[in-house]
């Protein structure tokens, strides 16, 4: 047990940006808000048998990375927003960290070692979140209303007045949405106001429990007016989101390095930041290296945000996505962009998918794969399963591209990848989509060795 005035020093950081220290005991203990290099003194919150969860108390010697955080909500304070873990460490430290989390799980869970650690891929720190969803709560008692994250390991929503990682203009509106949503009649029913900017539009998705008067409707419209900003509603579910008037410009974003633009809606599945996504489909583009005589398939394609700049280079692209919504979107983005004759897509659960499926699919030259948290394991192993037992009328792709949001999923892939399937892991990077949080997305390069 750690005692009240024992020094502990921290060794790194874990998943959830929280120090790790071995107490005099040798047990764990995790302390919130410390820093590797750090010597603290911690308040133990929770004991469990093999580790312990604290924060620290007293700090004697301070890490020369350890910075001024840029938001006055960020911390362990109580009431602190829970949105952000990392802005009290030096941005390119929190970038090396994530190298090194990514590192640590491919060599421990997948046992596998990049042949190349590529290098990581980074961009602004602040301002640069451009999906939110932020919480709104009217509190009756303090006839006040708040609107933001939620606070650190809570379910209460923070009282924010700004938020540095929003764009200017939309951290400008936090206080401005706080009165707008006070003036409204349904502001008990109002939980949820969703974030979506594209190029040159800021959309905010309102969700709302019971119909809007005909006086709410015209409180949003007065905001939009002077704020700049497209409305929706949303009375249920997400096929239910629809614009509050029908004359607003288009929502999309472009990939200006293959000439293309891609409309979205609100609630569709992009990136959250934009600058890091141009330079991540440019990398992966390069990576695949697509030549004009190749197949290539796309799996968990989405919108099409790898599947259209992969079908400026080869010859065919079969886009594969789990939602038939997101099929149909895609399949108008391809026609938009003047690429349908060289894209098919199909809607299928890949996590599902069978040795049988990839033989249906076809033969492919290369294969981008991009899922979501869970990973790709379905697809590893039917692919590893076909590899030890091949089959004359399909050969399997020569690279495939991984991108990651999970790097213990990434691993637990590649380890089927390169141990089973017999794939070399090229290379592997960070990309440090979500600066200041403990989110690690990346991508890895895996390929056949020659025959």
């Amino acid at each position: 047990m750690t005692q009240k005035d024992e020094w502990l020093k921290i060794e790194s950081l874990d998943m959830e940006a929280q120090g790790v220290a071995h107490n005099s005991e040798g047990k764990v203990v995790f302390v919130e808000g410390a820093l590797p290099g750090e010597e603290v003194q911690v308040q133990v919150g929770k004991r469990k048998n093999q580790w312990e969860q604290a924060s620290y108390v007293a700090l004697r010697k301070e890490s020369a990375q350890r910075v001024r955080p840029g938001c006055p909500h960020f911390g362990l304070h109580a009431g602190a927003c829970g949105g952000c873990k990392m802005q009290h460490l030096e941005a390119s430290a929190q970038v090396a960290i994530k190298q090194r989390v990514l590192e640590d799980n491919l060599a421990h869970l997948g046992k596998v070692k990049p042949e190349r650690m590529l290098r990581p891929i980074e961009g602004p720190t602040w301002g640069y979140r451009f999906r939110a969803r932020l919480s709104v709560r009217y509190v009756a008692r303090k006839e006040t209303v708040l609107v933001g994250f939620h606070e650190r390991k809570s379910r209460y929503v923070a009282d924010m007045s700004v938020c540095p990682v929003l764009p200017p203009h939309v951290s400008a509106m936090l206080v401005p949405l706080r009165g707008l949503i006070g003036r409204m009649q349904a502001r008990d029913t109002l939980p949820q106001i969703e974030l979506a900017i594209g190029d040159g539009v800021t959309a905010l998705v309102l969700r709302h429990l019971e119909p809007l008067s005909d006086g709410d409707l015209a409180h949003l419209r007065a905001f939009a007016a002077e704020h700049g900003v497209q409305w929706w509603l949303q009375p249920k579910g997400p096929d239910t989101v629809h614009l509050l008037d029908h004359d607003g410009p288009e929502l999309g974003y472009s990939l200006p390095e293959f000439g293309l633009r891609m409309p979205f809606k609100p609630t569709d599945f992009t990136q959250v930041n934009h600058q890091i996504n141009t330079v991540l489909v440019g990398r992966a583009l390069r990576l695949l290296d697509a030549q004009p005589d190749e197949r290539v398939i796309d799996w968990f394609c989405g919108l099409g945000n790898f599947t259209l700049p992969i079908a400026t280079r080869a010859r065919q692209v079969l886009g594969v996505e789990g939602s038939e919504a997101l099929v149909q979107r895609s399949r108008q983005n391809a026609q938009r962009n003047g690429l349908a004759d060289k894209t098919s897509f199909e809607a299928r659960n890949l996590f599902e998918i069978t040795p049988d499926d990839l033989v249906a699919f076809g033969q492919a030259d290369k294969w981008l794969v991009d899922p979501p948290r869970e990973g790709a394991f379905a697809l590893a192993k039917a692919l590893a399963d076909l590899q030890a037992a091949p089959r004359p009328d399909w050969t399997p792709p020569r690279r495939i591209v991984y991108v990651s949001c999970n790097p213990a999923t990434l691993a637990r892939d590649a380890g089927l990848l390169v141990h089973v399937a017999g794939y070399r892991c090229a290379a592997a990077g960070a990309v440090n989509m979500f600066p200041h949080t403990a989110h690690v997305e990346s991508m890895a390069v895996f390929e056949l060795p020659a025959a």
